[in-house]
C-alpha cells in the first residue's frame, strides 16, 4: 500500500499594528485565527507590524500582549517584531530593484495632485487616486543625479513591468468561495518604500507570511482587494501561496465599523468596566457587536 502524504499543518497569524489599544474587531480577528489553528492542531503566530515609526508606540505593543493574554489566547514562539527586521525587507527591495521592477519617485503629494489635475481625470484604485507615472518616465541619468543630490524619494513598483513577468493570470483560494481572479494592475505603481517608512505593509506582510510558513491568512474583508497585490509580490519573489479567509467586519450598535479612528471601545476599557474575558469573547462573536453579512 502506498504511503499517504501527511496533511499540511495549518499555520495562522494575528498581525496588529501598535497604533492604539485593541478593540472588539481585533478580538474577533485574533480569536478566529487562534480557534482555526488550535482546532486543527496547528500553529498560531503573533506578529507586531510596527514599521511606521510615527504612529506605532512600544506601549501599544505591550497593551496588545496584555489584552491577548487576558482574553485567554496563546501563540507559538516569540512574537515577530517587524521593526527588528528592516535589513530583511531592504534585501527584498534591492532584489526587486536589481530586476528592474522598482523606480525612484520624487513626487510629493502636491506634485501628484497637480499632475492629476493637468490630466483632467483621476483614475482610482483600491488605495485611492492612481499615480500617473510621472517619475517612471525619467531617464536613468536623471534618476541617478537626483538620488545622488539627496533629494527624497519613494520606491514604486513598475506595475507594467511586473505584470509582464507573469506567465499567466493570478488567482487565490478564498475559504468558502473557491479561486478568485486577481487584478493587481488596478493598484497602479504602488509605493513599496519611502523615506519615513522603510518598507510598505504590502511588502512586509507578504515577506513575513512566506518566512513564517503561514498557510491560512485570516483577516478582515476590507483587506480582500490587497490580496491581488500580495499574490503578485508572492509570484515575483517565488514565495508560496497561502489560502485566505477574509472575515466580515465587526459593526457597532450604530451600524458603523468598529475602528480606532471612531474610538471603538477598547478591550482595556471593557476589562476596567468589569467584563470578563468570556463575556468579551462572546461580544467579539456576535454579542454587543455584529458581523456585517
Amino acid at each position: 500500500m502506498a504511503a499517504t502524504a501527511p496533511a499540511q499543518t495549518i499555520v495562522t497569524r494575528f498581525a496588529p499594528s501598535p497604533t492604539g489599544r485593541l478593540h472588539l474587531g481585533h478580538a474577533h480577528s485574533a480569536l478566529l485565527g487562534w480557534r482555526i489553528a488550535r482546532e486543527a492542531g496547528g500553529r498560531f503566530l503573533l506578529r507586531i507590524e510596527d514599521i511606521d515609526p510615527v504612529r506605532c508606540r512600544p506601549e501599544y505593543t505591550e497593551g496588545i500582549l496584555e489584552d491577548l493574554a487576558w482574553l485567554g489566547l496563546d501563540w507559538d514562539g516569540a512574537p515577530r517584531i517587524q521593526s527588528r527586521h528592516l535589513p530583511e525587507y531592504r534585501a527584498v527591495l534591492e532584489r526587486l530593484q536589481g530586476e528592474g521592477l522598482l523606480y525612484p519617485c520624487f513626487c510629493t503629494r502636491a506634485d501628484i495632485a497637480r499632475e492629476v489635475a493637468a490630466i483632467g481625470h483621476a483614475p482610482h484604485g483600491p488605495d485611492g487616486v492612481l499615480y500617473p507615472g510621472t517619475c517612471r518616465r525619467l531617464s536613468a541619468a536623471e534618476r541617478a543625479t537626483r538620488m545622488a543630490s539627496g533629494e527624497p524619494y519613494a520606491l514604486r513598483l513598475d506595475m507594467q513591468a511586473a505584470i509582464a513577468r507573469l506567465e499567466g493570470p493570478l488567482s487565490f483560494e478564498e475559504e468558502g468561495r473557491g479561486r478568485l481572479r486577481c487584478d493587481p494592475a488596478r493598484f497602479g505603481d504602488v509605493v513599496l518604500a519611502r523615506k519615513d517608512i522603510p518598507a510598505s505593509y504590502h511588502l512586509c506582510v507578504t515577506h513575513d507570511d512566506a518566512l513564517q510558513g503561514v498557510t491560512l491568512v485570516t483577516r478582515a474583508e476590507d483587506l480582500l482587494p490587497a490580496t491581488d497585490l500580495h499574490r503578485l509580490l508572492q509570484t515575483l519573489l517565488g514565495w508560496p501561496e497561502p489560502r485566505y479567509h477574509h472575515h466580515p467586519l465587526l459593526m457597532g450598535p450604530d451600524g458603523k465599523r468598529l475602528s480606532k479612528r471612531d474610538k471603538a471601545p477598547t478591550l482595556a476599557a471593557l476589562r476596567e468596566a468589569g467584563h470578563s474575558p468570556a463575556a468579551v469573547r462572546e461580544m467579539a462573536f456576535g454579542g454587543a457587536a455584529q458581523a456585517r453579512p
